[in-house]
Formats: structure tokens, C-alpha cells, sequence
């Protein structure tokens, strides 16, 4: 199961929407199970260099079917994870990727916001989610 595109601009919207509510500009990417593109949305004059960080938080959450921050804390100097960040082409692994669930807890996508500070990209974020939840 994967989801869909009605689900994604779903997700987009409420994104968009509390992108606004914080006074931010975001872009906005949802990938489907395979981790591919399927809806993005760049606000009107968001930093152009958080395209290509929107879709990589979104393929990182769905790679590892967990937030992009919480893969952080175990890349840091020392800690399980380190440089992973260097595989699948890059990685991002601070705030602002969550997993998408279906209501039976599997993985359906990712969402993946980018264009603030990570506190508000991961705020974003979960307004996408909780837009399917």
C-alpha cells in the first residue's frame, strides 16, 4: 500500500497551511512507498536551495521509516549511525522528514519540508501528517 495522490495534497495543504499559521515559507515534498516524488509544493519565494533538502528529508524518512531528526542523534561523531548521511546519494538527517503511517502503522510515504529553521520545518512536517491521521 502506498499512498495516494489525493492523500498527498491532502498532506500538502495542511503543510501549506501551517507554513502560513507560523508566518514561513516552505517547500513541501511527499514520496509514496518507493520513496519516489509523488506531490511538492514550493511557496511562493521559499528558499530555492530547499527544493532539492525537501525531497531529500522525504527519502530519508522513508528509507529508514523514521524522522529525519531522530536519524540525526544516531549519525552524530561517536554514534551508530555515523556518515550515513554519505549513502543513498545524500541524506539528510536533521528535522523536517517523518514517515507517513496508514492507520495500521505501516509505512505509506514521507513527508519532507525544508525553508525555515528545523524546529519550524519538523512543525510543518507534522501538520502534513496529522492531516492523514
Amino acid at each position: 500500500m502506498s499512498i495516494t495522490l489525493d492523500q498527498a495534497e491532502k498532506a500538502i495543504q495542511a503543510a501549506k497551511a501551517k507554513a502560513a499559521d507560523i508566518n514561513t515559507l516552505m517547500n513541501i515534498a511527499i514520496v509514496d512507498a518507493g520513496a519516489n516524488l509523488i506531490a511538492f509544493a514550493h511557496m511562493d519565494n521559499a528558499w530555492l536551495g530547499s527544493i532539492d533538502i525537501a525531497q531529500r528529508k522525504a527519502r530519508t524518512a522513508r528509507y529508514f521509516d523514521m524522522p529525519t531528526g531522530e536519524l540525526g542523534k544516531l549519525s552524530q561523531p561517536g554514534g551508530s549511525l555515523y556518515n550515513i548521511e554519505h549513502s543513498n546519494g545524500g541524506l539528510i538527517t536533521f528535522p523536517g522528514g517523518l514517515p507517513i503511517k496508514d492507520a495500521s502503522g505501516t509505512v505509506i510515504g514521507a513527508i519532507g519540508v525544508s525553508g525555515s529553521t528545523v524546529e519550524n520545518d519538523h512543525t510543518v512536517a507534522q501538520a502534513g501528517v496529522d492531516a492523514l491521521a
